[in-house]
């Protein structure tokens, strides 16, 4: 079911891109990000509701109220929180969703670049059987040209300099920087330190980059080119639709003690 639903599909339209555009995966890879992206933009849509439904709510005086009456019980605080959630409609971690939906695509995207880049006869044998004969005209399009800029895309990025003695992971680095303000862009202001939602929605913006950071160092880097290209892409959404929240990229200011 899995490879019928979502790495058959996957495989074959890289490989329609890959046949399109003239033989570049790196190039495909890039266009079937960009097509990935415009079809779960409707998900995006609904984290800006949702992040400014959670804007919104803390300007809300029963919100306000909770927070002052049950400051010192953190478990009856979390208890309203969560009624107040659901009498508004509001998904406290709205924030979070988009992002763990993107799981089983990643893991598609990275099954089908595997069977795409097929080199033994047994690999290529496997491919075949994925092909939709009507879409890619194999015979026509292998072997695959795997070569982007410096990278084997079948394989772990590392940029190598004559005069280091090792490999510098430039795309695992990007990953890392590029899901950090992705996030930190996409989260709306917490209202408090014990609210629920901010909790869950700083440990995500906190753990999440370095998770994809890792799989970035240690998985094929065509993902890790996808992960770039996502993370641009998502940035550039959110500052077009004028809803990035660029304070959060500011340092943090602590505010001098007024004399008494």
């Amino acid at each position: 079911m899995w490879e019928t639903l979502i790495i058959a599909p996957f495989t074959n339209v890289l490989l329609f891109i890959y046949d399109l555009i003239g033989n570049n995966f790196g190039i495909a890879i890039i266009l079937f990000t960009i097509l990935i992206r415009l079809i779960t933009y409707p998900l995006t849509v609904s984290q800006i509701k949702g992040t400014q439904g959670m804007q919104e709510l803390q300007k809300d005086k029963r919100w306000i109220e909770i927070q002052a009456k049950y400051k010192n019980d953190k478990e009856k605080l979390a208890q309203e929180q969560m009624k107040l959630y659901k009498e508004l409609g509001i998904n406290p971690f709205g924030s979070c969703l988009p992002t763990l939906i993107q799981f089983p695509l990643i893991i598609g995207l990275y099954q089908a670049l595997i069977r795409a880049l097929a080199a033994t006869p047994t690999q290529l044998l496997d491919l075949s059987k994925l092909i939709y004969p009507s879409i890619v005209k194999i015979a026509s399009i292998i072997p695959i040209n795997n070569q982007f800029l410096w990278m084997d895309l079948g394989q772990p990025e590392r940029l190598n300099l004559p005069f280091l003695p090792f490999g510098i992971p430039i795309l695992a680095i990007v990953v890392v920087v590029t899901t950090y303000l992705q996030s930190k862009l996409m989260t709306p202001p917490p209202s408090s330190p014990n609210d629920q939602g901010a909790q869950m929605t700083k440990m995500m913006n906190l753990y999440m980059p370095f998770f994809m950071g890792y799989l970035a160092l240690t998985l094929a880097s065509g993902l890790s080119l996808y992960f770039v290209v996502s993370n641009v892409i998502g940035i550039l959404q959110y500052a077009l639709m004028g809803k990035a929240n660029w304070k959060n990229l500011l340092p943090k200011t602590v505010k001098p003690k007024a004399a008494k």
